[in-house]
């Protein structure tokens, strides 16, 4: 700290003990309040925040920051306050950490409006009850698992199956079709991802309707956990005072399980299931309720989820399943066949694709590709023993437009077109409809079907 603090004053203690990021403080005047900043170290660079109350004199924190420098004895100071992040339009473009600094090294920004990362969920009463789909102009997700305005959205996978790609594609989307804002939360990011994410944002023209927030892996696992919770006020503001739709990313919420898991660990609570923290389901509960639709506007959340070793059982995954309105399970088989987005449509789905809010013909359609697709799935074995010419005049048909809508499916992506060298397309979804349709009713049987590999609308399938 800058100069020597006064011990006696009421808001001051000393450090007893330091283990890790835990850290121990004895407030022999005024004990600080859970969730409460206190600060130590030199010039107060040493970010505390308080997780339990040990003693009517002994607080137990979390430091968000490395503990380099911190010594029994030390003084600490109780801010009297929660950690705070700035609120507002002037965050647009920029890039900032758990504590709200930037990061980008241009111009700090100071004064104005800063809000408490901890806020209270939106009471039940002042929610809106109309659910509508959000449409993201990608194919594969608007027909077979379409996003909730307000509602949450998980993309689950293991390493390298394109969530991230499919990300940076629906922001650039949202920005082009809804003119909202987005806003970016790296939970646990390589330092190489946020970097590559900010000058693709920059180059696709999007970066000045985007505000992004990172926790990065090489980071203590308090600042880690926090960042989401930094992430949802900025959205909250622009939701509730700018009275804009919001759409919020997260890459990757296993991350913030994960540093919660270590969080846990350093505090001494017994784990619960595969070494999980005991409190697991109630730290989601926290981050994800928060994310809802009110009349003044709708923060929408597309959430990566990874998936250790591709395990769906794995309690990381079933409790965010919980929580999500639709799910976008993508495969690494699909990958390996080029088909991309790599979305599996057996495994995916939506709480939205019903009669009463997607429409009658939108459920149809979708019912009717999931099951020619489970069709051909079925039919697999028996290609590959016995040959296509085995199959029945019916099931050949199948197969036929299987095969064709697994790649009418497929998009090229604005995200992608430096590494393609292919023009990315938007779709709407009735267009998107209109081609599955077209496609079961034989229109395209006698088309080959590399004609509708990686296009936009069926019109631009071409006869050889």
């Amino acid at each position: 700290m800058s100069e020597p603090l006064d011990r006696d004053r009421t808001d001051v203690g000393t450090v007893l003990s330091i283990r890790g990021s835990v850290v121990d403080v004895r407030f022999p005047h005024r004990l600080p309040s859970i969730n409460h900043q206190l600060a130590a170290g030199p010039e107060s660079s040493i970010v505390i925040e308080v997780v339990t109350h040990l003693s009517s004199e002994i607080v137990r924190g979390i430091a968000l920051t490395p503990t380099h420098g911190l010594a029994r004895g030390s003084p600490v100071l109780d801010l009297g306050h929660h950690l705070k992040v700035p609120v507002g339009k002037r965050l647009l473009g920029r890039m900032f950490n758990v504590f709200g600094a930037v990061i980008d090294e241009k111009e700090e920004i100071l004064g104005g409006e800063w809000r408490s990362i901890h806020q209270p969920s939106v009471p039940l009463t002042q929610r809106t009850v109309v659910s509508e789909i959000f449409e993201t102009g990608i194919k594969a997700i608007d027909v077979l698992a379409p996003l909730e305005r307000g509602g949450k959205g998980g993309l689950f996978g293991g390493a390298g199956v394109g969530k991230t790609v499919l990300i940076t594609e629906l922001i650039h989307n949202t920005v082009g079709r809804h003119q909202g804002i987005s806003i970016f939360c790296g939970i646990g990011e390589r330092c190489r991802e946020g970097e590559e994410l900010y000058r693709a944002m920059a180059e696709a023209g999007v970066l000045e309707s985007t505000v992004m927030v990172f926790g990065q892996m090489n980071e203590p696992p308090g600042a880690r956990f926090r960042v989401g919770h930094a992430a949802l006020t900025m959205a909250e503001y622009f939701r509730d005072d700018a009275r804009q739709d919001v759409l919020l990313l997260i890459d990757n919420i296993f991350r913030f399980i994960q540093a919660g898991s270590e969080v846990s660990g350093l505090m001494g609570l017994v784990p619960s299931r595969l070494g999980y923290q005991p409190t697991l389901a109630t730290e989601i509960a926290e981050l994800e309720e928060r994310i809802c639709s009110t009349a003044s506007g709708a923060i929408t959340s597309v959430q990566a989820v990874y998936v250790p070793a591709d395990d769906f059982t794995d309690p990381a995954a079933t409790h965010t399943f919980a929580h999500l309105s639709s799910f976008i399970v993508l495969s690494r088989k699909r990958a390996s066949e080029g088909l991309y987005p790599a979305m599996d449509p057996l495994q995916s789905g939506s709480k939205m694709l019903v009669p009463p809010i997607a429409g009658e013909r939108h459920y149809h359609i979708a019912q009717e590709v999931r099951r020619t697709l489970a069709g051909y799935e079925e039919l697999k074995d028996i290609i590959a023993m016995l040959g296509l010419e085995e199959l029945s005049q019916e099931d050949r048909r199948t197969v036929f437009r299987a095969r064709r809508l697994e790649r009418f499916l497929t998009q090229p992506f604005f995200s992608t077109e430096q590494f393609t060298s292919q023009a990315g397309k938007m779709v709407p979804l009735a267009e998107a409809l209109a081609g599955c349709e077209r496609i079961m009713n034989d229109e395209f049987a006698d088309y080959p079907e590399s004609s509708l590999y990686m296009i936009g609308k069926i019109e631009e399938a071409k006869k050889p």
